[in-house]
């Protein structure tokens, strides 16, 4: 089915407007409008809650090529503000697709907006950085949608963790699947984890099963007290939105975590173990996102492709004399990408290991959490 073509605008925080269609649901929202760079995965992209309240340029000219299937899901709902393209396929070809992008946005309440030179947004974004936007399909007067985004407080300083971790705590049994064979890897479960809430990814919870791992997740807010008392052999804290800062209930908990058992933390996990070991964390221009950033090994000297998603960034300065190691740098800008405080037993990574989408590059260091649990249980 074919959406009718309605003409949608991109109006910025600094004035700058775009104009071009809607293929997406008919409404009016604001969040903050970033640019991705990976080619593909965008299914998987749009149900990342790491991206709540941000509108998604995708800088490849042409997204839905290959449709939407019932599998690539990495949350159970959209979570994103909006979606900016070049150009919307709407006759896609893959034998997984079971609809069209734009009956998926549809259904999920998306506003999405194609038919800008999306290449003059990302110059623009990474010339004045990322910044409040609104996004509507249905008003058209600049004067009312520049109240709106008056009225809009952006992500700084805010707790919008809140809006997407779950309600309750639940046991993960699914591990990754090898879609050619349709082979699901269970294996024995050797070690009991549980697993902070904040966004999760499920690629996360499938890789932390196929390795072994009973997987406990728990909603953002669950305390040290009730997490130790789970006995888990190691505690994953996991990606999700906004800013850590913000997050001083989750910084607290992990803070009377550390030392306790191996903590592993990914994205969001990663900025709120910095600041629990006692550093601080900053925004950056434009933040990382997309699936080819180059990332250095320094404990290997090995490069590795990474996929990413973040705003902010742990202050590598602010962590010089707390017994951190730094272990990961990004190779486009030097900043910090992943970190190691082996006297209380935690390590964390900036990017995402479990890809979803992206390279497997740096899947290693789920093995590396397993291995450091073994360790810790002798």
């Amino acid at each position: 089915m074919k959406t009718p073509m309605h003409k949608a605008i991109l109006y910025l925080e600094d004035g700058t407007t775009f104009e071009g269609t809607s293929f997406g649901a008919r409404s009016v929202i604001c969040g903050e409008v970033v640019f991705n760079t990976a080619m593909t995965g965008y299914q998987e992209i749009l149900t990342d809650p790491s991206y709540h309240e941000q509108i998604i340029t995708m800088t490849y000219p042409m997204i839905g090529n290959t449709g939407v299937n019932p599998l690539d899901w990495e949350a159970c709902k959209l979570d994103c503000a909006g979606f900016v393209v070049r150009e919307n396929c709407p006759w896609p070809s893959n034998w997984r697709s079971r609809k069209t992008l734009s009956d998926y946005l549809c259904e999920n309440n998306i506003v999405a907006l194609e038919g800008i030179d999306t290449r003059q947004l990302v110059r623009h974004i990474r010339t004045r950085g990322a910044m409040r936007a609104v996004l509507s399909s249905t008003e058209q007067k600049i004067s009312v949608l520049r109240k709106k985004l008056d009225d809009y407080p952006g992500l700084v300083g805010r707790d919008i963790v809140k809006n997407v971790t779950s309600r309750k705590g639940y046991l993960w049994d699914k591990g990754v699947v090898d879609v050619l064979e349709d082979k699901e890897i269970l294996p024995e479960i050797k070690y009991t984890v549980v697993a902070y809430d904040f966004g999760i990814k499920h690629n996360i919870l499938r890789l932390l099963r196929s390795h072994g791992c009973r997987v406990e997740v728990v909603p953002a807010r669950t305390s040290a007290e009730e997490v130790m008392a789970k006995k888990p052999n190691g505690i994953f804290l996991g990606n999700g939105p906004g800013d850590p800062a913000a997050v001083t209930y989750a910084v607290e908990n992990v803070r009377k975590l550390l030392g306790k058992v191996p903590i592993f933390g990914i994205c969001l996990g990663h900025q709120l173990l910095g600041l629990a070991l006692g550093g601080r964390t900053y925004k950056l221009k434009f933040g990382h996102h997309g699936a080819n950033h180059p990332v250095k090994n320094l404990d290997t000297g090995k490069i590795e492709i990474t996929s990413q998603n973040h705003g902010f960034c742990v202050d590598l300065d602010s962590l010089k004399d707390k017994d951190v190691t730094m272990t990961h740098l990004n190779l486009n800008d030097n900043t910090s990408e992943g970190i190691r405080a082996d006297k209380v037993k935690a390590f964390s990574v900036q990017y995402h290991p479990e890809a979803s989408p992206g390279p497997h590059d740096s899947r290693y260091l789920f093995q590396q959490f397993a291995d450091w649990m073994e360790k810790d249980g002798k």
